[in-house]
């Protein structure tokens, strides 16, 4: 288990992970469709969206949290 003090960077390791694998299949399938070697082609994509997803998370993610918490009213 991690430290919580951890928390933003575990939860930005697995959401750019995910993301970047989903977006990355869904790209390369539209680009050359089901090919023969298309997890091969998949897994090079994703390897390469996974290396720009997790700093572009780490980056953004405090400006989203700022956007989202002016987005959001309190209770009233």
């Amino acid at each position: 288990m991690f430290h919580p003090r951890l928390q933003t960077v575990v939860f930005a390791f697995f959401m750019a992970l995910f993301m970047s694998g989903f977006m990355s299949l869904v790209i390369s399938i539209f680009n050359v469709g089901f090919v023969d070697n298309i997890v091969i082609l998949w897994l090079k994509a994703w390897a390469f969206a996974f290396c720009v997803a997790f700093p572009t998370v780490i980056l953004i993610a405090p400006l989203v949290h700022k956007l989202t918490n002016r987005l959001i009213r309190a209770p009233l």
